[in-house]
């Protein structure tokens, strides 16, 4: 399969190959971490290890793990590990609770990331010729800056959108041609539907590609929002804590994202014991910054659930694949002890015909938990005839329990009658106080 590649030396490196350059930037890291950053050199000396029994890759598991607790104590200057006027930029997560954790990047940072986000959008069949239109948020958020970037080191015309008002969204992607659209996948989705209401078929619609990312999304949403658009669906991976998107991204097999092993190592571990797990074992997945100098993690828990593989890819990239993230160890709801992932909700919706516009709420009266799930209908499903809706509400909460284990409070609504969102879906309302 002929397949290009932004950086084709490093994309297809020998597996031993990497190996080495990774164990050469580890003991430069956990030296430029253990001299340059007092929060972690403490975490090590607590462990007892010092940077010179770190000798190479296979040592990294010696290392005391990162957390979000840790950003948020150590918040703002805490884990820096340049001085202010080596740093070019912040960047900044939403955050729900507590302090926000706030990333520092110097230019050599910023360059590695425009690296891997490059990486991502020729693996999507980005080149030169390509008109990319950047959806996702700018500003704080990393998803618009990471693309941005990595779209004018492919030498892309960048069309630096930003999220929100789609009809100017649709204009510009038409008048301007854009064959390739990045955005959360929930605003895809939008755009898809607000083009099939006004008229547009699939094949009026100039995008090939899309790279979609910054919330969870299952192979059937994809599917629907190629169906709708026409185009292939990429998914890239990325966090703040370590950059952003860009950590790992999908080539044309679609068979899970690459790892850019060469700048964030990756491990799974057992979320309660802290263990490394083998190759093909589900758990959590940490990272290291094996390069970034500004704010580089060591061992960073992201709290997503995922597998990793070195199994063969057609596309001849020899970097290591992640599978779409299964959940998160703190985005998991416990409803009645029964553990919940909303993209389980999102699965039996787009399995029974329903678009993934939905919200669960949670609440407790009595001691005991409810679960309501508000569900849009189509318009093509939507009747004012209640013996109808309580039908098919019945219906759609039988395969929600099937699916859960537990049964839900289904509400069928109308079409649009949910809020939708630009940036990033909030999808589970808890109003219990579990704390």
């Amino acid at each position: 399969m002929t397949q290009n590649y932004y950086q084709a030396e490093l994309e297809t490196m020998a597996v031993d190959e990497r190996k080495k350059l990774q164990s050469e930037k580890i003991v430069k890291q956990v030296k430029h971490v253990y001299d340059n950053v007092e929060y972690y050199r403490k975490l090590m000396d607590e462990k007892g290890v010092k940077p010179e029994d770190i000798k190479g890759i296979d040592d990294l598991y010696k290392l005391p793990f990162l957390s979000k607790a840790d950003l948020r104590d150590a918040y703002p200057y805490g884990l820096l590990a340049k001085p202010m006027n080596e740093c070019v930029r912040i960047h900044s997560t939403s955050g729900t609770t507590g302090r926000r954790v706030v990333a520092f990047y110097t230019q050599n940072d910023v360059d590695l990331w425009e690296d891997c986000c490059a990486r991502a959008i020729v693996a999507a069949g980005g080149t030169e010729e390509d008109v990319c239109q950047v959806a996702y948020g700018y500003g704080l958020f990393t998803g618009g800056a990471g693309l941005h970037g990595g779209s004018h080191k492919v030498g892309c015309l960048t069309l630096p959108m930003s999220s929100g008002n789609t009809d100017r969204q649709i204009q510009f992607m038409n008048d301007l041609g854009a064959s390739i659209i990045c955005c959360t996948p929930s605003y895809a989705a939008y755009i898809g539907e607000t083009l099939k209401e006004q008229g547009y078929k699939p094949e009026d619609i100039p995008l090939k590609a899309g790279i979609f990312g910054a919330e969870p999304w299952t192979e059937e949403m994809r599917r629907g929002i190629e169906a709708t658009l026409g185009i292939k669906a990429y998914d890239i991976y990325g966090l703040t804590e370590t950059s952003g998107p860009g950590v790992a991204f999908e080539c044309c097999e679609q068979t899970g994202m690459h790892v850019n092993e060469d700048h964030f190592y990756p491990e799974i571990i057992n979320p309660d014991t802290g263990e490394v797990l083998p190759e093909g074992e589900k758990g959590e997945l940490v990272f290291t910054a094996l390069d970034k100098e500004a704010f580089p993690l060591l061992r960073y828990r992201t709290r997503d659930i995922c597998v990793l593989s070195r199994k063969k890819c057609s596309c001849g990239r020899t970097l290591i694949k992640m599978a779409k993230p299964m959940g998160r160890t703190d985005d998991m709801l416990i409803i009645r002890g029964v553990n919940v992932f909303p993209s389980q909700i999102e699965t039996v919706l787009l399995n029974e015909g329903y678009q993934p516009n939905y919200q669960i709420v949670v609440g407790r009266v009595n001691n005991t938990d409810t679960f309501d799930v508000n569900v849009e209908m189509n318009p093509e499903q939507f009747t004012d005839k209640v013996s109808d809706v309580l039908k098919m509400e019945k219906s759609l909460a039988g395969a929600m329990k099937t699916m859960l284990g537990i049964n839900p409070t289904v509400h069928l609504v109308a079409p649009k009658s949910i809020a939708r969102s630009e940036g990033k879906a909030v999808r589970v309302i808890d109003n219990r106080k579990l704390i």
